[in-house]
């Protein structure tokens, strides 16, 4: 067997980059390389392992012997050992066996840069490459229009391994099934864009691939990397943006992965104060690190570069911004101004955020942020942390409690539900219902509706409407767009079956016919997260549960009225106030048989008469269908 033969990626800059943690395309140097040196075909392997004083690699190609395959150090105190192994090649599976200086212990890792790792629950490295030839170009030319804070954002949130399975053969669909099956599904419900749960290699299915391994490759439960991209390649064929959910909050501290990696906290901060985090038993990044940083915002880079990413949602950032998140007194030191701001981390957000949109102008980040930290959105410039957008947790939280009422209590509860609209523009908000609302006994969205079938789903789709109407951009979870009646199974395939009955059918053809109002309507996307894009009309009309307002598009034309009825009783002869006179238009009815609604409200004369109402000069009178939303525009 041949033995490593000196040879390095890196030059002087890299390294400089590296150390100074503003080197951020790191997978370019670091991982395996399949190179030819010296005229022999091989790879070239680098890690970073300063606390090391042997670094072997590991694999099939030396039938795992540890004595011969050893990396070579640099002379430059980067910690970084490297080599060329002749004949190792594509489809080789590897680790690095790393022995630690001063303790002797002795690690077994994955390489944190693979391209490829086997098949849980085996755990080694491949070496890989492919040369798929991207088919999206007139997608990536048009994205930023498509991406814009004034498009039409509406997103359909993804668990791979439970969407659809191929239940007969007890096994998921693959990237090449799901390119197919799951694109023409997305597309035919007129979302704008999916967001698919981690993608990223991870051990532990319960995980749901919020603990991550292999952070530079897809999983390989689905198929190979290049199959992956064939998927993005195939939504971007459809005009459907990809959003991939990426996690630089914390990592598990498996055998094989981040934690202890050269027998050192490396990754991890060493401080369990700051490094361990005591919900999810998970090890928690050290932002203050450069060479932590460098890694991190390189792999944000790398599923942007090379996997035509069209956004990243970013997991669980509060956590990451708050030294005492989910920690008592005693079990955490404030920073060096004296507060509870994770210093290291709101720095390393920004530098992210500032890395992201410097190289990809046209996609967006999005953070699940639940706390009241100011200008998450904001640009870093302007002292924000740079986010494009934020999910309005606010929102979601009182509008699933005013809807989980009884109907006939919901006159002593409307403030709750016209709260959001206080704070609605002080971000860019995003209203997610997520997998987070239909797990661990918190019920699917339909079941936490009050009274009988019909008026669960006549309430499910009122609180859809509710959101599409709301400014802010849409996020919905899989299954909730037919009213999945069983708390989300990440082990199980959606049920599909239910769609045979027309309640079901009727609340998923509503929500495809929202995603095609919220697209052809401007004035619900053009000014989405500007106060000039939304007017009440009337907000206090507890006593019949109704709420009436305007949404703007930036021509006073697009102007939508939107009146929703929060109750099961019709409203006969209600009279709303006009912004001015004219005849209006139905453009969209709730209650339509379609949706199984009852459908005895549709063909109403729309006329404004000049009769003063909520401060306004003129008026409409319209009959109002129970637990509905009605849109109006003027013709």
């Amino acid at each position: 067997m041949s033995k490593v033969i000196a040879h390095s990626l890196f030059t002087d800059f890299d390294i400089s980059l590296f150390k100074s943690g503003t080197h951020y395309k790191l997978y370019e140097k670091f991982g395996s390389h399949i190179v030819k040196k010296d005229g022999m075909d091989g790879t070239y392997f680098a890690v970073w392992a300063p606390n090391a004083k042997e670094v072997s690699v590991i694999g099939d190609f030396n039938h795992w012997n540890d004595q011969e395959h050893q990396l070579n150090v640099r002379w430059d105190a980067s910690g970084i050992w490297e080599g060329f192994i002749p004949y190792a090649g594509k489809g080789n599976t590897y680790k690095y066996k790393i022995k630690s200086s001063g303790d002797d212990v002795v690690t077994e890792k994955a390489d944190p840069y693979a391209r490829r790792c086997e098949h849980p629950p085996k755990t080694a490295s491949i070496i890989w490459e492919d040369a798929y030839a991207w088919k999206d170009k007139k997608w990536m030319k048009e994205r930023k229009k498509n991406n814009a804070l004034d498009a039409p954002y509406s997103v359909y949130e993804v668990h791979l391994g439970s969407w659809r399975r191929k239940v007969a053969e007890n096994r998921f669909l693959s990237y090449i099934e799901l390119a197919d099956e799951l694109v023409t599904y997305v597309a035919a419900m007129n979302f704008t864009h999916v967001e698919l749960m981690p993608i990223m290699e991870f051990p532990y299915d319960p995980s749901w691939g919020y603990q991550l391994t292999g952070y530079f490759a897809p999983t390989s439960r689905f198929g190979y990397p290049d199959e992956f991209k064939f998927l993005v390649d195939k939504f971007h064929e459809k005009g459907i943006g990809v959003l991939l959910d990426w996690v630089p909050s914390h990592f598990p501290s498996d055998a094989h992965g981040l934690g202890n990696f050269d027998g050192s906290c490396l990754y991890e901060h060493p401080d369990p104060r700051k490094g361990y985090h005591q919900d999810w038993k998970s090890l928690i990044f050290n932002y203050g690190r450069n060479e932590v940083k460098s890694f991190l915002i390189s792999n944000a880079i790398f599923w942007l570069d090379q996997y035509h990413a069209d956004g990243l949602r970013v997991d669980a950032v509060a956590s990451m911004l708050f030294l005492d998140y989910s920690r008592k007194d005693g079990e955490w030191e404030p920073n060096e101004l004296g507060g509870r701001e994770n210093l290291e981390a709101i720095s390393f957000i920004k530098e992210m955020n500032a890395a992201v949109y410097k190289n990809f102008p046209d996609v967006q980040t999005i953070a699940e942020e639940s706390t009241s930290f100011p200008q998450v959105s904001s640009p870093v410039f302007s002292g924000g942390l740079g986010f494009g957008m934020k999910w309005m947790m606010g929102w979601m939280h009182d509008s699933l409690d005013y809807f989980a009422k009884e109907t006939i209590y919901r006159e002593h509860h409307q403030d709750e539900l016209t709260f959001s609209l206080n704070y609605a523009f002080t971000e860019n908000f995003m209203l997610p219902l997520s997998h987070d609302e239909v797990v661990y006994g918190k019920k699917a969205i339909v079941e936490k509706m009050p009274g009988d079938e019909w008026q669960k789903f006549a309430n499910l789709r009122l609180l859809y409407c509710f959101m599409y109407a709301h400014p802010g951009t849409k996020l919905l979870f899989q299954g909730c767009e037919f009213g999945q009646t069983s708390e989300w199974n990440f082990n199980g395939s959606l049920d599909w079956h239910l769609l045979d009955h027309k309640v079901h059918k009727g609340a998923q053809t509503l929500v495809q016919d929202l995603n095609t109002l919220y697209t052809k309507e401007k004035a619900l996307h053009e000014q989405q997260f500007s106060a000039d894009g939304f007017e009440w009309i009337d907000h206090g009309d507890h006593q019949n549960s109704v709420m009436t307002f305007l949404r703007k598009g930036n021509n006073e034309k697009d102007t939508l009225v939107l009146v929703l009825n929060l109750t099961a009783m019709p409203r006969e002869n209600y009279r709303i106030g006009l912004p001015k006179s004219g005849t209006l238009k139905m453009v969209f009815n709730s209650d339509a048989a379609i949706y199984n609604g009852t459908d005895n409200f549709k063909d109403q004369q729309l006329h404004s008469e000049p009769k003063a109402w909520n401060d306004r000069a003129n008026s409409l009178i319209l009959a109002l269908p129970p637990l509905a939303m009605l849109a109006l525009k003027y013709k």
